[in-house]
């Protein structure tokens, strides 16, 4: 029975649905017609982009595209002369790509030269470190939020993202593994990024000299004690590069930044203070997502996550975890998050009153291949006792820093 089970969930068309559809016959002869009113009635082309970039995706593979137009704002080219005679900036950070949004992803270009992958974050963001550690030569997009990157894969933009998911010191990103189940993405890989962080300045500048710094509050809650030991104000930023731009451009010398080195150097900045994270052993754990599934394998070590909710009753839990413990398959990862379409529930056992109890989506990372009988036993046993259960992805361990 456990065996019958566990084939609705191994890792197929059918188990991992898409977002809309994404029926190849049906998107070549809607791709075939858009091009044919392209070509007449071309003032319909802004209106089609998003419809286009399907097709185009359908019919040449991303390695023989050549690149059309760059992403860049051309109105920040314009202003790039003016800012610089104002300001004396001898770098022009205005002409680096500016992030995607939510909104705006619909409509932006598509440059199929190489692979691209969306990160969250400006240009010289961790973000982009781990995109670059995962596709070296890849072209690096930005967002200016998670959610962005999602659509940008959803929606044909980009053929990857790269996002974090936890932190060995600061933790679950939890924004993400609430991305992950409202998006039909798939996990298709896993990047481990060693995180140094710099105290960065304007050109010139001691760390004695400084009064401020910008960073975000993770990076900031990571450095206390240097800042301590500075008795420096603490000011929060969207992202580290985002700080380290918002110091080379407001050009205040007593303002310094929390960043990598490569954001020095993008935005001409110099390190005033490598390594100045509390803790050595800084690693960030970051998902790669696409639209499609990889087939997996049995070659090197492989990793599957899923998420599931149990019914109520007693050592549920405990049943199961077990289903894995039994078939000596190590998890590496449990994080809980509250159901919420259903965030309480009543109980009531006496005549005194009600218990409140929360209802929790269980996310679980398990060291094994989906082509490994033991996972597909294990989950077929699950989804016995399991109200709900998706497997998110199965894909290969980053085993190097």
């Amino acid at each position: 029975m456990a065996l019958k089970a566990s084939a609705s969930i191994c890792p197929s068309s059918s188990s991992y649905p898409q977002l809309g559809s994404h029926d190849s016959n049906c998107g070549l002869i809607r791709g075939l017609n858009l091009r044919y009113d392209l070509d007449k009635c071309c003032n319909w082309k802004c209106c089609c982009t998003s419809l286009g970039l399907v097709a185009q995706r359908a019919l040449t593979p991303v390695e023989d595209e050549k690149p059309t137009v760059p992403l860049v704002d051309s109105s920040l080219a314009a202003d790039a002369s003016h800012y610089n005679d104002s300001k004396a900036f001898h770098k022009d950070v205005n002409l680096l790509p500016r992030p995607l949004t939510a909104i705006d992803v619909s409509s932006s270009p598509r440059d199929g030269s190489k692979v691209r992958v969306a990160y969250q974050g400006l240009p010289g963001a961790y973000s982009e470190d781990a995109a670059l550690k995962a596709y070296p030569k890849c072209e690096t997009v930005p967002c200016d939020e998670f959610e962005a990157a999602f659509k940008a894969v959803e929606l044909w933009l980009v053929d990857k993202a790269v996002l974090p998911i936890e932190n060995s010191v600061g933790g679950s990103i939890h924004r993400n593994y609430d991305l992950l189940l409202r998006h039909r993405l798939h996990i298709v890989g896993e990047v481990q990024l060693q995180v140094s962080h710099c105290l960065l300045g304007l050109p010139g500048v001691r760390k004695e000299e400084l009064k401020a710094v910008v960073s975000h509050p993770q990076a900031l809650a990571q450095c206390e004690n240097m800042l301590n030991d500075l008795g420096v104000v603490k000011i929060g930023s969207p992202d580290t590069a985002a700080a380290a731009k918002t110091v080379a451009l407001d050009c205040v010398r007593d303002t310094g930044a929390i960043a990598s080195c490569r954001a020095a150097n993008i935005y001409g900045l110099d390190v005033l203070v490598e390594g100045i994270q509390d803790d050595d052993v800084n690693i960030t754990r970051f998902l790669i997502l696409a639209r499609d599934p990889i087939i997996p394998g049995t070659d090197r070590p492989y990793k599957t996550s899923i998420v599931f909710s149990l019914e109520e009753g007693p050592g549920v839990l405990f049943k199961a975890l077990a289903v894995f413990s039994m078939r000596n398959i190590n998890l590496s990862k449990i994080e809980s998050r509250p159901l919420k379409q259903r965030p309480l529930r009543v109980v009531d056992d006496s005549n005194e009153g009600s218990a409140k109890y929360f209802d929790y989506l269980f996310y679980i990372d398990f060291e094994a291949s989906m082509a490994d009988p033991r996972s597909q036993y294990a989950l077929g046993h699950l989804q016995e006792f399991a109200r709900f259960l998706r497997v998110l992805g199965c894909y290969p361990m980053d085993t190097v820093l």
